[in-house]
């Protein structure tokens, strides 16, 4: 390793970083003066979310899986490690790459950064709650998960990623974060990704009915994608190894937040009922005392503010 020269740009590695929110952190950290490169196979992810940053001398773009063999031929100070599907059309479409990316990916990703000496956050998710019994969920739940069930790929990958990152910071001494990622939203999200942002408001945009499951009693908390980034960087940047939720208290029904959409969106769409998923968990609200107390973070954006600027977004694409 070579010692960096006083005032050289940090260098941050962010693996999915051409996804949703791998792209948005991108940004935050070259916005913040780092140099930033970012590795993605584009399964999930799109160059579209990173071609403004062409030209851009701190930036650079590196097309590959991170499941194989990751050599970088220059120091790293942080790795931010985001690869990974994140929506139920890709577990039901791609099971494996995402059981390979959450274990496979996050051993090779944590092996770069014990070389490099490199700082490590793992993008984990609040999908390893599963369908909670304890509400609000605290970090100190252990969840309520179905292994074998059609969301299992992604929840026990997720799992595995914490469990193989808290070994590496005991047994090799990383220097490892884990943030669990509650629902978030924002520009940038995939329109056809199946997730209840995108469903909402790609259907109201086109007055179509919105599909609501089961009676749309199931809570959801939704984070817009700004604050979400703005945690995770105070969390990369504390002295924490213990794993910290990020995402918005503010909780209402998937049936009140269709209604929200319809507004927002000034559509004459009506609501229908399909029946629920498996294992579609029925109540998801973070507590997030321990990143107030630590990171001094809460969410800044309110629903109505948020889905402003997600829904110009999303009416480009429609």
């Amino acid at each position: 390793m070579s010692l960096k020269k006083k005032g050289a740009k940090p260098t941050s590695v962010v693996t999915g970083g051409a996804g949703f929110l791998g792209s948005h952190l991108t940004d935050y950290l070259l916005a913040k003066g780092h140099k930033v490169v970012t590795l993605d196979n584009l399964v999930t992810g799109s160059v579209d979310n990173i071609a403004h940053l062409a030209g851009n001398k701190n930036f650079r773009f590196i097309e590959q899986d991170v499941t194989e063999f990751l050599f970088l031929d220059f120091d790293v100070d942080y790795l931010w490690h985001f690869a990974s599907p994140a929506s139920p059309i890709d577990y039901l479409d791609i099971p494996i790459q995402t059981l390979k990316v959450g274990s496979l990916g996050t051993h090779k990703a944590l092996g770069l950064a014990a070389h490099k000496k490199a700082k490590f956050l793992l993008a984990s998710t609040s999908e390893i709650y599963g369908d909670p019994l304890v509400h609000p969920q605290t970090e100190e739940y252990w969840g309520n998960v179905n292994t074998i069930g059609p969301r299992g790929c992604y929840d026990e990958a997720k799992r595995f990623a914490e469990a193989i990152t808290m070994a590496y910071h005991r047994e090799h001494k990383v220097d490892t974060k884990i943030v669990r990622i509650f629902n978030t939203y924002g520009p940038r999200m995939r329109l056809n990704d199946g997730r209840v942002v995108p469903a909402f408001v790609s259907q109201a945009l086109k007055n179509k009915p919105l599909t609501v499951f089961g009676e749309g009693k199931q809570t959801r908390s939704f984070c817009y994608c700004a604050d979400l980034i703005e945690g995770i960087y105070r969390l990369m940047m504390s002295s924490t190894n213990l794993p910290v939720n990020i995402g918005n208290p503010s909780e209402l029904t998937v049936l009140d937040f269709a209604h929200e959409i319809i507004k927002a969106t000034g559509s004459k769409s009506k609501v229908v009922y399909r029946p629920l998923p498996q294992d579609d968990p029925r109540q998801r609200k973070p507590d997030i005392s321990r990143a107030k107390k630590i990171l001094k973070w809460e969410p800044k954006v309110g629903l109505g503010e948020g889905l402003i600027k997600t829904i110009e977004y999303f009416r480009g694409k429609v």
